[in-house]
């Protein structure tokens, strides 16, 4: 059996909620870390201690602690992925979703570590769903992309226009105010790392969907 065929051996198709475990585990660390500060220091991801530190860690944890200065962060990260991940995991199957949900976290923390360090951002902290989330928008957006999408629950778009819209933007601010606190590049990353693992994994261009090829 070659590496390609291995690469895209299915899962077995189950439905177990992944994405309400997935809120489960983010809002209990969310509690946690609201009530012992020290661990949010030790799960979020710093790219000095990362690398230095040892804390190797911190590029997976980072993804599933919040910031304690109220509900926002995670409040409209959850929302997200019970919204988008609901459907994606329907369509995929749980355990499917699962692993892509975790690796398109891990490598928008691995590709956000990369670029703080080489821009010398070290001191950085950073922490949250939002690149899991991202992929999580981006995959939904590839496999309904007729769906339509209210913005601020007014303005209606194609959930490909959404992310190519997304994209634009956070490009934009990523590369105009990379210290402002707000992880631009790691939805970037996000949206990266769901494309490469739907065009290798799944064996669809997400592109040649947007854009009516496929």
């Amino acid at each position: 059996m070659n590496n390609r065929v291995l690469l895209r051996r299915p899962f077995a198709y189950r439905q177990y909620n992944a994405v309400l475990w997935l809120v489960g585990v983010n809002v209990l660390f969310y509690a946690i870390t609201s009530f012992l500060p020290d661990f949010l220091y030790l799960l979020a991801m710093n790219p000095l201690e990362t690398i230095r530190g040892g804390m190797f860690w911190q590029p997976f944890t980072y993804m599933f602690v919040h910031s304690p200065f109220g509900w926002g962060h995670i409040l409209f990260n959850m929302f997200g992925l019970f919204i988008f991940g609901s459907q994606v995991e329907r369509r995929i199957g749980s355990t499917e979703f699962l692993v892509f949900y975790l690796f398109s976290g891990l490598v928008a923390g691995l590709l956000s570590l990369a670029i703080y360090w080489m821009t010398g951002l070290v001191q950085i902290q950073l922490l949250g769903a939002s690149g899991a989330v991202f992929a999580t928008l981006l995959a939904y957006a590839t496999f309904f992309p007729d769906s339509v999408i209210f913005l601020f629950a007014i303005i209606p778009m194609k959930a490909p226009v959404l992310v190519l819209g997304f994209t634009a933007l956070e490009l934009f601010r990523g590369l105009t105010s990379p210290g402002s606190g707000v992880a631009h590049l790691t939805h970037l990353a996000g949206f990266v790392a769901a494309f490469v693992y739907l065009l290798l994994r799944l064996n669809i261009n997400s592109l040649r969907v947007f854009f009516g090829r496929e």
